[in-house]
């Protein structure tokens, strides 16, 4: 490769990488607006809109339901894709690419569609608004996720070893937590990381079956942007791209910490 095309691969680069930074480099200044106005560029420096996220209720409770919501979420769908994902790689022939294919079905279908369909369901199982029905939406929609990252680890994984396990004598359920376990387990806690984050983001099932008692960040977010416009949205938005920037480059680090 010439050295005219990798400055030009490289320029290429990082105007993709500003394009893609562009709105949270806009947002960061915005949530130190002095006025109550989401304007560009802030007029002023104030820390209130962070204040009032740490001192107003609504902001904190629907934190906290978002986190509890994703957190039970992620338990449950990594534990049933992770399931899924070790029945499906038993299966050989078109019953097995069947099951994957349903299984992957909410990552193709409009989430609007499915919204209706949980909603109306939800209202003869009063669920709307409930917490057992808040986590069993977001399963529904983390377990492809699920799937696809257990999945790929599996397709790796060397099955002679299990073979090579048992013939010394150990069981299988000992071969799994010894042998299988932890080498899909990078796979494991990229399933639980992918699920966590698709139930914290999620807000279009959100806005169907939320209620008084129970909203997420990103319901209490839609609110406010289509009440008042509160730049506390433009500070929330910020914590949050600073907390995944932080998460994404510890396991970044510890990955190629393990590497080595």
């Amino acid at each position: 490769m010439s050295r005219s095309t990798r400055v030009f691969l490289g320029l290429f680069c990082l105007l993709l990488i500003i394009w893609l930074l562009a709105p949270t480099l806009v947002v960061l200044p915005m949530s130190f607006n002095e006025k109550k106005s989401l304007a560009f560029p802030p007029s002023g420096f104030s820390w209130q809109w962070y204040i009032n996220f740490f001192s107003n209720p609504q902001w904190l409770d629907s934190f906290f339901n978002s986190l509890k919501v994703a957190l039970l979420t992620a338990i449950t769908a990594t534990l049933m894709g992770t399931l899924a994902a070790f029945a499906i790689d038993r299966m050989r022939g078109k019953t097995g690419g069947i099951l994957r294919a349903i299984l992957l079905t909410p990552m193709i279908v409009p989430g609007v569609v499915l919204a209706i369909g949980i909603y109306a369901v939800y209202l003869d199982r009063q669920l709307v608004g409930t917490l057992p029905g808040f986590v069993l939406a977001h399963s529904m929609l983390a377990i492809p996720f699920v799937l696809i990252a257990v999945s790929a680890s599996l397709e790796v994984f060397d099955k002679r070893l299990l073979t090579a396990a048992q013939s010394l004598g150990a069981s299988r359920l000992r071969a799994f937590f010894t042998i299988t376990l932890p080498l899909i387990l990078p796979g494991l806690l990229s399933a639980l990381l992918f699920a966590f984050v698709t139930s914290f983001d999620e807000i279009i099932v959100a806005l169907f079956i939320t209620s008084p008692y129970l909203k997420t960040l990103p319901v209490q977010i839609f609110t406010s942007l289509s009440r008042d416009a509160d730049p506390t949205v433009a500070a929330v938005g910020s914590m949050l791209f600073i907390l995944t920037t932080l998460l994404i480059s510890a396991g970044l680090l510890l990955g190629i910490k393990r590497k080595r």
